[in-house]
């Protein structure tokens, strides 16, 4: 008797996701985008589902919707059942492993420069989770994308989400051995009438890295402009200038003596690196990949 019942009046999942998501925004439309469905699939599933439960969950109100009072008890519900039904299933998947994959977001420059690098470290460690690399650079919504984990660059302000600071970034000078030899570099006094390179979104940097190197306040420092630390570190290789790069990205350079630090100072600037996760998500493959992230620093 209760499996008859179950077979006629329970909605299926798609239906109930698309109800949640459409209590949850008061919009079909919206619900549409976060499932990457059509309006008319929403409405149709609401309305089936309405049917099999014989009462009215959304009135319209002008062009909105919005949940009738039996609705509203539904949706409270149903929002708490289907986030233990999500978590138990990326439970269900890690615990497998077997084919486990994670979607993570990261600036295009970390993760050519510093996490691609060591991604063969996590796969021999987890080799049954895979991970899908996508290049972001602002915060958005994790959940509405389905990433799951974020890799961000500055102050402690994504909002929804859970951060954990990993690094703080410190820029020092670097520049070809050659470049260093036939400008008499010696030391930050040194790069004062150099050939310097800079990056357009920071230009006081250079002023400030002269400061912290004890040189006091110096006037504007003329010199080659670039968008892309990328460009400032290939400009600096091939002995276009003195480069102020974050230390992180240049590991390589700096070992196989393609670039060379000037002088010792490093500039703490005020932002940092932190990983991003949506809020409320069990993820056990998540979780190991944020450890081994901040095994690494």
């Amino acid at each position: 008797m209760v499996d008859r019942f179950a077979r006629r009046f329970l909605p299926s999942f798609s239906v109930l996701r698309s109800f949640a998501s459409a209590a949850r925004h008061q919009s079909f439309t919206l619900a549409a985008e976060e499932l990457n469905l059509t309006q008319s699939a929403v409405s149709r599933h609401i309305r089936d589902m309405e049917s099999a439960l014989g009462f009215s969950l959304f009135r319209r109100v002008g062009r909105r919707v919005v949940l009738t009072p039996a609705g509203k008890n539904l949706a409270d519900a149903l929002e708490d059942d289907l986030s233990r039904i999500t978590q138990t299933l990326h439970r269900a998947i890690a615990a497998g492993m077997s084919g486990a994959t994670l979607n993570v977001a990261s600036l295009p420059t970390f993760a050519s420069r510093w996490l691609i690098p060591r991604l063969p470290g996590f796969e021999k460690a987890h080799p049954g989770i895979g991970i899908n690399l996508t290049a972001r650079i602002n915060p958005f919504d994790l959940a509405h994308e389905r990433f799951d984990v974020a890799i961000h660059f500055g102050r402690d302000n994504w909002p929804d989400a859970q951060l954990t600071k990993f690094c703080d970034e410190e820029m020092i000078a670097v520049a070809s051995p050659q470049f260093i030899e036939t400008n008499g570099v010696e030391g930050p006094a040194g790069l004062l009438e150099a050939p310097l390179l800079h990056l357009q979104s920071r230009p006081g940097a250079w002023g400030d890295w002269m400061h912290e190197a004890g040189l006091g306040e110096v006037p504007a420092l003329p010199g080659k402009q670039f968008d892309q630390f990328t460009m400032v570190i290939a400009g600096a290789a091939a002995g276009l200038g003195a480069g102020l790069v974050p230390a992180y990205l240049i590991e390589e350079e700096l070992r196989s003596g393609v670039l060379a630090q000037v002088g010792d100072t490093a500039l703490k600037t005020q932002n940092s690196y932190f990983i991003v996760r949506p809020l409320g998500v069990d993820n056990p493959s998540a979780d190991a990949f944020v450890t081994w992230i901040l095994a690494q620093v």
